[in-house]
C-alpha cells in the first residue's frame, strides 16, 4: 500500500520544517506550500490524501481555502486538519462548519497530532464503501490491443488513445481539453460531443463502471 500522501500549509517556515521532517520520519509522502493560494493551485495539479492547514494565514485564510477545496466534488474524500494558535471556540467551530475533518492548536505536540492523522487516516478508510472486484486489463500499446479477463477486446485507434490516456492514471481526472489535445492534437479541430461519443463507445465494449464522468471538467479512469 502506498503512504499517505500529507500537504503542509503554512505561513511559518520553522512550522511548515518541523512537521516534514517529522512526517518524512514516520513514512508519510509530504509536500509543503507557504499560502492558501499555493495550497488551491497544488491540489489542481496532484490529490493529497490529507491537508495541514493553517488557519490565519496572509492573503487567504484557511477557513476559504477549506470551504473552496469541499466545494469541489473531487476533492470531497480530501482529509482536512486545521492548524491554528487561535483556541476560541468559534475558530473551531468555523474550521469544522467549513468541512474540515479535525482541529489542533499550536504549539503542535508531534505525538498528538501523529496520533490525530493516524485516526483520521483509520476512519477515511473505515468509512470508504466495499470496492467491488474488477477484472484485469492489459492494455497494449504497440498491438493497439486490449486485453480484460483474457479476452481480446478490439477498439479503433482513437477510442484506443483515449482509453489509454485515461488509464495511464487511474483516478486522474482528465480535463477536456488535455483529452483533446493528447488524443486528437492541436491542428485537428474536433468538437465536444466528439470525446462524448467515443466515451459512450467504450463504455458499450468494456463497461459503463470503469470511466466516470465529472460534470463540467472532464473524465477519469476508476481503478
Amino acid at each position: 500500500m502506498n503512504p499517505a500522501h500529507i500537504l503542509i500549509v503554512d505561513d511559518e517556515e520553522d512550522i511548515r520544517t518541523l512537521l516534514h521532517y517529522n512526517l518524512q520520519k514516520e513514512g508519510f509522502k509530504v509536500d509543503v506550500v507557504a499560502d492558501g493560494l499555493a495550497c488551491l493551485a497544488f491540489i489542481q495539479k496532484e490529490k493529497p490524501t490529507l491537508i495541514l492547514l493553517d488557519v490565519m494565514m496572509p492573503q487567504l485564510d484557511g477557513i476559504e481555502v477549506c470551504e473552496r477545496i469541499k466545494a469541489d466534488p473531487i476533492n470531497q474524500d480530501i482529509l482536512i486538519c486545521f492548524l491554528t494558535a487561535r483556541n476560541e471556540d468559534y475558530s473551531q467551530i468555523a474550521g469544522l462548519d467549513a468541512g474540515a475533518d479535525d482541529y489542533i492548536a499550536k504549539p503542535i505536540k508531534t505525538k498528538v497530532l501523529l496520533s490525530r492523522i493516524h485516526a483520521m487516516l483509520r476512519r477515511s478508510q473505515h468509512n470508504k464503501p466495499a470496492e467491488p472486484v474488477k477484472p484485469l486489463f492489459h492494455i497494449n500499446r504497440e498491438k493497439y490491443l486490449l486485453e480484460k479477463d483474457g479476452q481480446e477486446i478490439q477498439l479503433p485507434r482513437k477510442e484506443f488513445e483515449l482509453l489509454a490516456l485515461l488509464a495511464s492514471r487511474p483516478n486522474f481526472v482528465f480535463k477536456r481539453e488535455q483529452i483533446l489535445e493528447k488524443v486528437w492534437g492541436t491542428e485537428i479541430i474536433v468538437g465536444d460531443r466528439t470525446i462524448d461519443v467515443h466515451i459512450r463507445k467504450i463504455r458499450e465494449k468494456i463497461g459503463e463502471q470503469y470511466i466516470s464522468t465529472i460534470k463540467g471538467i472532464g473524465y477519469k479512469f476508476n481503478e
